[in-house]
């Protein structure tokens, strides 16, 4: 019965996205077959979540997700949300009940998704991202799963004028957080993050990359070296 829930959800998404545009879809491969797992994925567009949705295969993995705290009041959204595993969490703030409740869910086994920059960006390319990502993917040990979107910011403009959307959602390989030979310290997640972050980024056009476009851990993970180093440089820290 789930699944058929789902197929007719990714009908109905599919359809409503046509009407925009035409998406293409890369990287599947790349998704395990079963959770515990983190996908980080960059937020430009109300969009974005149908096509992270559309870009997993069938049956379909369950992606636990944050909500907005204000939606969990709302009459139609609400239980939508509810029912669909949203967590939600009080924008602005260290919400930490939020934090302990998705931390257990992956632990427990299953699948959770967030866009590490926290907001939709309104520029069009990568914000500085925020560290809830790095935190999740720390207490758990499992591997994060990078996706990037691009041209959903055109959408709305497009769709005023009458025009179509090009959109692509790139899967890339699930990767883990470095070992830096002792526990992780909240002060390491700046670094972890900059990690998160230019692997999104890596999957994106240059013009998407926005304030990791000067970033020598992309230009090392782009040219397959190793980006840590320029990660932790980056932000100050030392390993060990």
């Amino acid at each position: 019965m789930q699944s058929m829930l789902f197929r007719i959800l990714r009908v109905t998404l599919r359809l409503i996205l046509w009407l925009v545009g035409s998406v293409r879809f890369f990287g599947a491969e790349h998704i395990p077959v079963e959770g515990p797992f983190i996908v980080v994925v960059n937020h430009m567009s109300k969009a974005d979540i149908a096509l992270v949705f559309l870009g997993f295969p069938i049956p379909p993995l369950l992606i636990r997700f944050f909500a907005g705290e204000k939606w969990q009041k709302h009459l139609l959204y609400g239980p939508i949300l509810g029912a669909a595993g949203a967590v939600f969490i009080n924008r602005g703030e260290v919400d930490r009940e939020a934090l302990r409740e998705a931390t257990a869910a992956i632990r427990g086994g299953e699948v959770f998704g967030l866009a590490p920059e926290g907001t939709r960006s309104r520029a069009g390319s990568l914000i500085r991202g925020r560290d809830g990502a790095a935190y999740l993917a720390t207490r758990t040990g499992v591997p994060l799963l990078p996706v990037g979107l691009a041209n959903t910011d055109e959408i709305g403009a497009n769709v005023m004028r009458l025009r179509r959307t090009e959109m692509t959602c790139r899967i890339g390989r699930p990767f883990h957080l470095p070992d830096l030979g002792r526990r992780p310290r909240s002060s390491d997640l700046a670094a972890y993050t900059h990690l998160i972050m230019v692997h999104i980024a890596a999957l994106l056009p240059a013009r998407h990359w926005g304030v990791y476009a000067d970033s020598p851990a992309l230009a090392a993970l782009q040219r397959g070296a190793d980006p840590w180093p320029h990660c932790l440089a980056a932000e100050g820290i030392t390993a060990g």
